[in-house]
């Protein structure tokens, strides 16, 4: 359940809050425990229990252990460096190249006509691109980006489509030592204008266009009007995705194809100490400025590698691992890219919505690639709830060995739904928390190992150590309070992008400068398993009670005839604030009368103080390309204020919907 942390708002929960009543254990508990099919545990890359022990004794020799997997141009011999917390240096006085660990050593290893990635556009397009094909593109585009005087510490910013050639300029960057500032192609050429100006950006390559549900949504020319607010921005390199032919503006703007076609193929890799930077994420923050998250070369690999290799106990000679997330979030880099590449994986890539052209397309694609291990976020299984069993029990999907699951919390019902009809009740369950700051996966089953209960991330990785503490900071054994980090992991965020003072603040001042306080609530059971409740500032204060928006959330979708559910708190007179809730209803399920069904369902659940004020019906929620929900144009609409651009949602009409929903209906 990786997620971009907001700045904390250093509130605790509360005795008697939501968060530390025993009603989590309706809405978070199940009596069903799942554990690893005896056949998985048998073949499993971690099978020995000890491995968590071992760990926990020695974290050091763990996290080096997997950083010598890699190819290092001169060793590491100083593992750990935390003498200045909480800046950690990890293998500092080593180096290596991110790109020849991704793609060189493959080719050379003699495994250059495997498959990097199977390739499906929104429509029919299919490419199967080997590390051959993705090393060469990456030399010929890492040359084009020195030829116009770009190196080692400069910033590129990419704003591209789900392409390969957004893996290869991703690549470039690291071969040449050049940070990368990825923007999701979904966000607007304002959010691409605010992370180029925060980061400096010296170049900027994107694309001419997006498909967007058959419809060719330009880019490259709705970036023109921001480009005089991005003054360092020298060079844009232009894919031709959809051949619409944008304005192009000579000395400035060039097209990709054309410059990595006359591109010398031999790259020569920047020789990049472990501590250089590898690359810039940016995540909102409370204050509305975006942060910069940092991540370097050897430790962010290392991170990424193990847990790559454990959590999906990943076979590369014979799985097809599919992590359907977007790059430009810190899961597409991880688990999309770095990750998988490095070891040496054959992975899938698809451009589209997960609807397009019809729901069935995410089943069809496992069918035809025989997909082994599917990631993807519990909010597109909730979608896929909500659309019918029918649409994936009309594909084979036996080629399926393990699921995952990223993003959020996961409700248990959509945690059984996605066992039983996507895993056919055989696939182990990988339910992993972790977040940008994090770079990799921090507490997750391994699936060879682990006793899985639904809704529950289980317990930390191997060399992980993860606590909940109380509002004094001290820990606790069983119940509710703070998740935290106790110990300094590799591919842990190493600052805030020129912001040294910011990152202090927001993630080492809430206990002390060697403790992380990721921002997230969370409860610790009597079998050491953590259930990881939400954010903490995700609390609607109704008449001094305050309510995770993520208990009423679980509550209403624990009604079998709701699909997904979204809550917000608004302004009240009377009680400080009012519960809003939206609500899609599953494939079938007669909504009339439904809204006074889920209060009644609500308080049972919960209590009355919980009842929503309204509850609004909807056919979908405003979401990201990647799923994620939009809160905040929900609080928009429930509070009638402007909504502003919407033009980055997977379907900007539904927000209008909405609101018309929301208007016309009687507050009760």
């Amino acid at each position: 359940m990786e997620s971009g942390q907001d700045t904390p708002d250093n509130g605790a929960p509360t005795k008697g809050s939501a968060t530390g009543h025993s009603e989590i254990d309706v809405l978070l508990h199940t009596e069903q425990t799942f554990p690893p099919p005896p056949g998985f545990a048998a073949q499993a890359n971690a099978s020995d229990p000890e491995i968590y022990d071992q760990a926990a004794s020695d974290p050091e020799a763990f996290w080096s252990e997997w950083a010598r997997k890699l190819e290092w141009i001169e060793p590491f011999q100083q593992v750990l460096d935390w003498s200045n917390p909480p800046f950690a240096r990890w293998f500092a006085d080593g180096k290596l190249n991110a790109s020849v660990n991704c793609l060189d050593r493959h080719v050379e290893g003699g495994l250059g006509e495997r498959v990097a990635f199977h390739w499906e556009g929104e429509g029919d397009e299919k490419r199967a691109v080997t590390y051959d094909e993705l090393l060469d593109l990456t030399q010929r585009f890492g040359n084009v980006l020195r030829s116009h005087g770009i190196g080692k510490g400069d910033v590129v910013g990419i704003y591209l489509p789900m392409l390969p050639e957004t893996v290869a300029s991703i690549l470039a960057c690291a071969r040449i030592g050049a940070i990368h500032n990825v923007v999701f192609g979904g966000f607007s050429p304002e959010s691409v204008k605010d992370r180029m100006a925060f980061s400096e950006a010296k170049a900027l390559v994107t694309a001419d266009a997006t498909l967007r549900r058959g419809n060719a949504i330009p880019m490259k020319d709705a970036l023109e009007d921001v480009m005089g607010e991005m003054p360092t921005v020298e060079r844009v390199f232009v894919v031709d995705r959809c051949g619409t032919g944008p304005g192009m503006t000579e000395g400035r703007d060039f097209s990709w194809q054309d410059e990595v076609a006359g591109a010398e193929p031999t790259c020569e890799p920047e020789v990049m100490d472990a501590e250089d930077p590898l690359f810039i994420l940016y995540t909102s923050g409370s204050t509305g400025k975006p942060k910069g998250i940092l991540h370097t070369t050897g430790g962010y690999l290392t991170g990424a590698t193990a847990t790559h290799e454990l959590v999906f106990d990943l076979k590369p000679e014979s799985d097809v691992y599919w992590c359907a997330a977007d790059i430009g979030w810190i899961t597409g880099h991880t688990y999309i890219v770095y990750g998988p590449l490095a070891n040496g994986a054959t992975s899938v890539m698809y451009e589209g919505a997960p609807d397009y052209p019809t729901p069935a397309r995410w089943w069809e694609i496992i069918e035809r690639y025989e997909v082994t291990t599917l990631y993807t976020a519990p909010t597109a299984i909730r979608a896929f709830m909500k659309w019918g069993s029918e649409y994936p029990e009309g594909s084979d999907l036996s080629s399926l060995r393990l699921l995952g699951s990223v993003g959020e919390p996961i409700n248990p019902r959509a945690w059984l739904w996605y066992h039983r009809v996507i895993g056919g009740e055989r696939c182990p369950i990988v339910d992993t928390w972790w977040q940008t700051e994090t770079g990799s996966i921090m507490i997750t089953p391994l699936p060879g190992l682990t006793t899985t209960k639904p809704g529950s991330a289980t317990v930390p990785f191997p060399g992980v150590q993860a606590k909940i503490l109380d509002d004094e900071g001290v820990e606790i054994s069983e119940g509710a309070g703070y998740l935290v980090l106790t110990h300094p992991w590799p591919s842990m965020t190493r600052g805030i992008y020129r912001d040294d003072e910011r990152f202090v603040e927001t993630y080492w001042s809430r206990y002390d400068s060697q403790t992380y306080a990721v921002g997230d609530a969370a409860r610790i059971d009597e079998d050491g398993y953590f259930w990881v409740i939400g954010r903490i500032d995700d609390v609607i204060n109704v008449s001094g009670h305050r309510l995770s928006t993520m208990e009423i959330e679980s509550a209403i979708v624990s009604h079998e005839g709701i699909a997904e559910a979204a809550v917000v708190g608004i302004p009240d007179e009377m009680t400080g604030q009012a519960i809003v809730a939206f609500a899609i209803c599953e494939s079938g399920t007669e909504s009339d009368a439904m809204e006074d069904v889920l209060r009644d369902h609500v308080a049972e659940k919960i209590g009355k103080l919980a009842r929503p004020k309204r509850i609004v019906l909807a056919e979908d929620l405003p979401k990201t390309r990647s799923g994620k929900i939009m809160r905040r144009l929900l609080r928009d609409i429930a509070e009638g204020r402007d909504l502003g651009d919407v033009t980055t949602l997977r379907d900007p009409g539904v927000v209008d919907t909405l609101r018309r929903a929301f208007d016309g209906d009687a507050p009760r």
